[in-house]
């Protein structure tokens, strides 16, 4: 049977669209980039290399080739600045907004720098959209939106305090879209990522996300740090789930689905104990030497919620997402690639 997503892949194909992607050299923005050049699509992609790579940009162009490549125009700017964000937005059909400063640990370190990419950047961009008269916005919204809420799986409504300024500036993204759409008639998804992972996410520095950063350790002989008991849990979602649910709120034409938050996931539990056994296992045919290899646990970090599922049907209801990767299909395709690059 034939996904919604396979759906509109075809339908794209035939009725190509004009696409802004921020964040474009990023780890998520990439892979969107890579979809939609992939599909014949025309993009316009926006990043200020704060955090994304040019070589991001190169592999993706080495990947699909120098015809759908040169669909591809790139602006180099911040969307702190509001007419950077007018000149991407110009005569574009849909945004997919990825820009932003991740990271808690990050955001608690400098809550200064993480609110003005997060909050006046995405309002920069929100405007620059409404000016433009785009057709949709599409924005990545958080898991870390549900802060302190005890509740699992996690539904879109219900949410708790948040733990980290990085937390406050996501969910401030998603008042701003819903009083957008009430007052200029943006339509806008949110979309509430739960950490999502791949190739082309940065191993390094001190805001590396832990797949990758175990991964790095693991290939290098390093020892692997777990924050806490290792019983802390995630939804793992492999990034193509997210390109996927991204085009997807993108051009749907149900009005029940527009100005709405998605949670993009899939729907599972897997510890930080049992990802590192996963990892472990997965590398041992070309690493034996990790044979009877153990972690070695230290403090729970501030900020980080101790557990986090999403129920992904109001997605799967009103989108069509179907996710096409859980945690072990996803790090069959992304392993390899952190072998080659590490």
């Amino acid at each position: 049977m034939t996904t919604a997503y396979e759906q509109l892949c075809q339908q794209l194909a035939k009725e190509p669209r004009r696409w802004l992607v921020t964040g474009c050299a990023g780890f998520i923005g990439s892979h969107l980039l890579e979809e939609l050049l992939r599909l014949g699509q025309t993009v316009v992609g926006l990043d200020n290399f704060a955090t994304g790579k040019q070589a991001n940009l190169d592999e993706v162009q080495g990947l699909v080739g120098a015809a759908a490549w040169a669909k591809f125009t790139f602006i180099e700017g911040d969307i702190r600045d509001l007419e950077t964000c007018r000149r991407a937005c110009a005569g574009v059909d849909f945004v997919l907004h990825q820009a932003a400063l991740g990271s808690v640990p990050r955001s608690l370190e400098d809550p200064l720098t993480s609110n003005a990419v997060n909050v006046s950047g995405s309002l920069n961009m929100l405007v620059a959209a409404r000016d433009a008269q785009l057709r949709r916005f599409v924005y990545a919204a958080s898991s870390s939106t549900y802060g302190d809420h005890p509740g699992l799986p996690k539904v879109e409504e219900v949410i708790g305090s948040p733990l980290s300024p990085y937390a406050v500036t996501k969910y401030v993204n998603e008042l701003y879209a819903s009083v957008f759409a009430r007052a200029y008639g943006i339509e806008s998804v949110g979309l509430r990522y739960f950490n999502v992972f791949g190739p082309r996410q940065d191993p390094e520095g001190p805001y590396a996300a832990v797949i990758p950063l175990w991964v790095k350790a693991l290939l290098r002989g390093e020892t692997v740090q777990i924050n806490g008991t290792g019983e802390t849990s995630r939804d793992f979602c492999y990034v193509a789930n997210a390109v996927q649910a991204n085009l997807l709120a993108a051009t749907t034409r149900d009005g029940e689905a527009i100005n709405q938050v998605y949670n993009v996931a899939v729907n599972a539990r897997t510890s930080l104990n049992e990802l590192f056994a996963l990892l472990r296992d997965k590398l041992l045919p070309q690493l034996p030497q990790l044979r009877g290899v153990q972690p070695l646990y230290r403090d729970f970090r501030a900020g980080d919620v101790l557990h986090s599922q999403a129920d992904i049907a109001k997605a799967a209801r009103l989108l069509g997402y179907r996710p096409s990767h859980d945690i072990d299909a996803g790090l069959d395709v992304a392993l390899p690639w952190y072998r080659r690059h590490l």
